[in-house]
């Protein structure tokens, strides 16, 4: 089999060697310089550079065009889902296509299908449908409105208002094919993670999160901690994949904890980031990505049953951003006592001598301080997080 890689995601958080036979198959990795360093080393494979500078779908095409067509295209990041879709269809390659991506791409898609399921959604409206509609035939709310990209991730670009005339206003040029407004609900997040097969959930996990992806996107520490997965829950996410589409692979559902009952947050066709992949194989067994790949390579996930948690024996992560302090060196301050606390894991924290990155993101190799919890269970771990983010700190270094 002839297997093309998107390459984004480090291989030491997908471990290619161990998923996919690099003997029996032949396998092209194509790969932004930047990620170059992330690619498996000890594997017989094709490697090609793209410069990483125009759309990733022609530059791929480009980088393959004089090799055999693949069988299969992968890609586990968010932001290749829609280009290997894009490439699949320029090749003939059999596969998820833009029309099967584009409902776990793009925000105001996924709220409309999950809407139509008859499961609730915050509401909301595309730009562009307010710009090509007066402003007195739009239904809209009071209160709180979130400004966000449609096809982003990590909230960046994410702001939120008083209301909907200031996120308006806030739009000012931005384009208005590429963003949209949305009722602002107040209420505990929780992520759901795991594996469709066939359209059968085979392993799922929830958690809650302690602060928020807008929260860490302004500076603010960010974890999860894993909660009793419940019949209530897991119906409602299998609600959520079937109107999204999603019957095959790993899924990173997103809901807010209303009063009143679930509301459809948003959902991604991928394993979520931070330290999701590693609390989830803590919990259950499976590791996210090694089953994604092989249901793309062999047609299945090789899963047989995921272990079921116990309640005193669940797992969560915690991340401190970096990306706002305005330096690329830092010096974290008032973690000496929760590093040695024995309800920790795992702790990665830079040395003041050890850059960190300069935007948006959740990997422990590039962020001040990160690691993993466990195992307790949920309230326990969710105190930790809370007074960890209350005591420790992030400076830059000068």
């Amino acid at each position: 089999m002839h297997i093309l890689v998107l390459h984004r995601v480090p291989d030491s958080l997908i471990c290619y060697g161990a998923c996919i036979d690099h003997k029996k198959h032949e396998v092209t990795y194509v790969s932004v310089p930047s990620r170059w360093s992330t690619l498996p080393a000890d594997v017989r494979a094709r490697r090609i550079q793209r410069p990483g500078e125009g759309e990733a779908s022609t530059e791929v095409l480009s980088a393959v065009g004089d090799l055999p067509k693949p069988d299969t295209v992968i890609a586990l990041s968010e932001y290749d889902l829609l280009p290997a879709a894009q490439v699949r269809e320029k090749l003939g390659v059999p596969g998820d296509t833009v029309r099967d991506v584009l409902p776990s791409r793009d925000k105001a898609v996924m709220k409309s299908a999950i809407a139509s399921s008859g499961l609730r959604v915050p509401r909301f409206h595309k730009l562009s449908d307010i710009s090509t509609t007066p402003r007195s035939g739009v239904n809209f709310w009071t209160g709180p409105t979130v400004l966000k990209p449609l096809a982003g991730a990590s909230s960046e670009g994410v702001t939120l208002h008083p209301s909907v005339a200031d996120a308006l206003e806030a739009a000012g040029s931005a384009d208005p094919g590429e963003f949209e407004i949305e009722e602002f609900l107040d209420g505990p997040i929780i992520h759901v993670d795991g594996v469709m097969e066939g359209g059968a959930l085979v392993a799922v996990q929830a958690s809650r999160y302690i602060g928020t992806c807008l929260g860490y996107a302004q500076g603010q520490p960010f974890g999860s901690v894993q909660i009793e997965t419940d019949s209530r829950v897991i119906e409602w996410t299998h609600h959520c994949l079937r109107a999204i589409g999603i019957n095959n692979g790993p899924f990173h559902l997103e809901g807010i904890e209303a009063t009143d009952g679930l509301v459809f947050l948003e959902v991604g066709a991928r394993f979520g980031g931070a330290d999701v992949v590693d609390t989830f194989a803590l919990a259950t067994g499976v590791h996210l990505p090694s089953a994604q790949i092989r249901l793309l390579v062999e047609g299945r996930t090789g899963i047989q049953e995921a272990r079921i948690p116990d309640r005193d024996a669940l797992y969560g992560w915690f991340v401190f951003p970096g990306h706002h302090i305005g330096s690329q060196y830092c010096i974290v301050k008032g973690g000496d006592r929760f590093r040695e606390d024995p309800l920790v894991r795992r702790w990665v924290q830079r040395a003041t001598d050890e850059p960190v990155k300069p935007t948006v993101t959740y990997a422990d190799s590039d962020v001040p301080l990160a690691g993993v919890v466990g195992p307790a269970p949920a309230p326990e771990l969710e105190t930790l997080l809370t007074s960890m983010f209350a005591s420790i700190t992030v400076e830059p270094l000068w």
